[in-house]
């Protein structure tokens, strides 16, 4: 492994066939946009009375994630923030959202 970060806490050891081994999952692959089985809500509990519009159910890789959600803040010119496997778009834009998924490719969108 060349990612020494990962090897924190680990005890030098002398056996020659010794390999570290890491805990991380491999993310899945993206899947192609026609096939992504995308949810968009709205919420408001916890957030202060604010607004938000949630996109759900993306499976694929956290890169692939964070530009579809830097794509629909950008487009729909407001903020947001990418987390725990969310899109969270700032204000009550779920049909706007719907519209920009459906034209980007995405076709199960509800």
């Amino acid at each position: 492994m060349s990612d020494w970060k990962d090897r924190l806490g680990v005890v030098f050891s002398t056996n020659p066939d010794f390999s570290y081994r890491s805990n991380a999952e491999d993310e899945p692959d993206t899947l192609p946009r026609c096939e992504q089985k995308l949810r968009v809500s709205i919420e408001k509990q916890g957030r202060g009375g604010k607004v938000v519009t949630i996109v759900r159910g993306f499976i694929g890789q956290a890169d692939d994630l964070k530009v579809l959600g830097k794509m629909l803040k950008t487009r729909c010119g407001v903020g947001g923030s990418v987390k725990d496997g969310e899109v969270i778009v700032q204000g009550n834009l779920r049909d706007k959202v719907i519209a920009l998924l459906k034209s980007d490719g995405y076709s199960n969108t509800k």
